[in-house]
C-alpha cells in the first residue's frame, strides 16, 4: 500500500476531498519527522511508537578494498508497534 492508496481510502471512508486528506497525511508525517529530529519520541496509543534508537560504534569491512572501517555511534529512527497492533497482525495475516 502506498501513500496515495492510504489517501484514497481515507477520502472514501470519511467523504473528505483527497487534497485535504493528502495535506493532513503530509502534515502528520512532517510532525513525526520533526519530532524525531528534535530528539522527541512519538507515542500513538494502540498503534505504536516512533522512537530514536542509538547505535553503538562498530567496526565494519569494505569488502571491495579488503579494509576495515570504523562506523561511528549514531541515532536512527525506528517504529515499535503496540502489542494490540502486533496481535492483530499475528491473528489475521495468513501466510500462503
Amino acid at each position: 500500500m502506498t501513500k496515495a492508496d492510504i489517501v484514497s481510502r481515507i477520502s472514501e471512508k470519511l467523504g473528505i476531498e483527497k487534497g485535504d486528506v493528502q495535506a493532513t497525511v503530509e502534515s502528520f508525517m512532517e510532525e513525526v519527522k520533526s519530532s524525531l529530529e528534535n530528539g522527541d519520541n512519538v507515542y500513538l496509543r494502540g498503534f505504536g511508537s516512533f522512537i530514536i534508537k542509538k547505535r553503538a560504534e562498530k567496526t565494519g569491512r569494505n569488502i571491495s578494498k579488503n579494509t576495515t572501517i570504523k562506523i561511528p555511534a549514531h541515532n536512527i529512527p525506528a517504529f515499535k508497534p503496540a502489542k494490540v497492533f502486533v496481535e492483530g497482525v499475528k491473528s489475521n495475516v495468513r501466510v500462503e
